[in-house]
């Protein structure tokens, strides 16, 4: 078969028949791979019928039948709640995040835990670890199970033989740029081998009604390695992120086919492997410690699930030319535009000083909801004065300094009065919130709660 050299975009998809050092679509530098691809010989017809081509007959889509989606239980209920319930038989998901984070541990847990289930096999492929390695991390887990079959392999071919033998419920591919197809004149992990390889996975999940999960490496920024049509062409596409020395885990989906993308698994991982965190509260706010200055809580909404989070800040001066901003789990920009408001509207100096910020636990803060918890833990900082104890701060901040409002609000407060808060300040609502225990009040600007609670 007669070849071509082309090269393409990993992050775009665009092909040139020439290399670039930045990328003409997306202008990404030094994402455009070297691949082969066939050449057709001769001229071809795609609208005309040819020989031998069996027609194909569209159906209504009424006419659809409809498929009972039977889930299989992971065994691990923060891993299903992302899920959406659980695995889907025939779908390929792939699982990524920083090395080290604790991915290929998540799926041998995985692993062992679906084959105590009757009548479930799993198939675990290893193709960075030696057999002996995957043994010793799976005595440390306790998921040494007999109907969890392991094979170190990297020929696609010898993969999926050996998975239409064994006939598992299950296959583990660790990892989806180890693999390679020997036909394909390629180097493993290249666009083109990630890209063959992922479409023959795919083609067997499909088939045979198997689930498919490959774990899939990063690049610096933290994107997914390989081609963008990998992406497309998976139905699940999933993050495993957290601090390389706190325990916590957040497993995120970022594609679900099956299930929403707004859902969150929080894990912690421990030598015995991951530990479920279900009441995520009591992981990240201490509740019999004393409340310092600087410190403020807010409830943060993942999915259906509300829990609250502590915001610890320090303001010092500085000694440098610059000052100093250290951030851990939230949006360095948007502390900017924070200090900025407080600096126009309440004449303080924060732009002068040393600002700390950080989420205790390791989660990092995606929504805005805790803008005004973050500004009152900054003022406290300044001022020097503790916020109230149990009291909930909510509410997006816009430029002008007024308190915006946000979703889910009685679910949040409902989780700030199961804890023991007894006191809220949110967003005008339009309607009064009554929540028993909890003492609740409606503010139009930051000026308002920061009058009330540091005067």
């Amino acid at each position: 078969m007669k070849t071509r050299t082309q090269y393409r975009c990993t992050k775009c998809g665009y092909v040139s028949i020439q290399w670039f050092g930045r990328c003409p679509n997306c202008e990404s530098w030094n994402t455009l791979e070297e691949e082969e691809v066939p050449v057709k010989e001769g001229h071809r017809s795609w609208i005309l019928p040819e020989e031998g081509v069996t027609p194909a007959t569209p159906v209504p889509l009424s006419q659809v039948p409809m498929e009972d989606v039977s889930r299989i239980a992971t065994g691990i209920q923060e891993v299903d709640r992302v899920l959406g319930g659980g695995l889907v038989p025939g779908s390929f998901l792939i699982v990524s995040g920083d090395p080290g984070v604790g991915k290929s541990t998540l799926l041998l847990q995985m692993a062992g835990d679906l084959a105590r289930q009757k009548d479930r096999r799993v198939l675990y492929v290893s193709g960075e670890e030696s057999p002996a390695q995957v043994r010793l991390r799976a005595e440390r887990l306790g998921v040494l199970q007999e109907r969890v079959f392991l094979l170190a392999e990297t020929d696609i071919r010898r993969i999926l033989h050996a998975a239409r033998k064994i006939q598992p419920s299950l296959v583990v591919v660790d990892s989806i740029q180890t693999v390679l197809d020997p036909d394909v004149p390629a180097a493993p992990g290249s666009v083109t081998q990630v890209r063959e390889c992922g479409t023959a996975l795919l083609q067997y999940a499909k088939q045979y009604q198997v689930t498919v999960i490959a774990v899939g490496h990063v690049t610096k920024e933290g994107n997914l390695a390989g081609p963008r049509t990998l992406e497309h062409m998976v139905d699940g596409v999933f993050y495993l992120e957290g601090d390389a020395v706190l325990g916590l885990r957040v497993l995120r989906a970022v594609k679900n086919r099956f299930g929403p993308t707004s859902e969150i698994g929080m894990l912690e991982m421990t030598g015995e492997g991951f530990r479920e965190l279900p009441d995520a509260t009591a992981y990240f706010v201490d509740l019999q410690q004393e409340q310092g200055v600087g410190v403020a809580v807010t409830s943060l909404l993942e999915g259906q699930r509300a829990f609250l989070v502590e915001i610890q800040a320090l303001v010092t001066p500085t000694p440098f030319p610059v000052p100093q901003r250290t951030v851990t789990g939230f949006d360095p920009k948007r502390l900017a535009m924070l200090l900025a408001i407080a600096d126009r509207y309440l004449g303080t100096e924060l732009r002068k000083l040393d600002v700390f910020l950080q989420v205790l636990g390791g989660f990092r803060i995606q929504e805005t909801a805790a803008d005004l918890a973050i500004l009152m833990a900054l003022l406290s900082a300044y001022r020097r004065i503790p916020l109230p104890a149990r009291t909930l701060f909510l509410g997006e901040l816009d430029l002008s300094g007024t308190v915006r409002t946000i979703p889910g609000m009685e679910r949040r407060l409902k989780e700030a009065q199961r804890v023991g808060f007894t006191r809220a300040y949110l967003p005008p609502m339009g309607k009064r919130l009554r929540i028993r225990g909890l003492r609740i009040r409606q503010v139009r600007s930051f000026q308002e709660v920061a009058e009330d609670v540091l005067a």
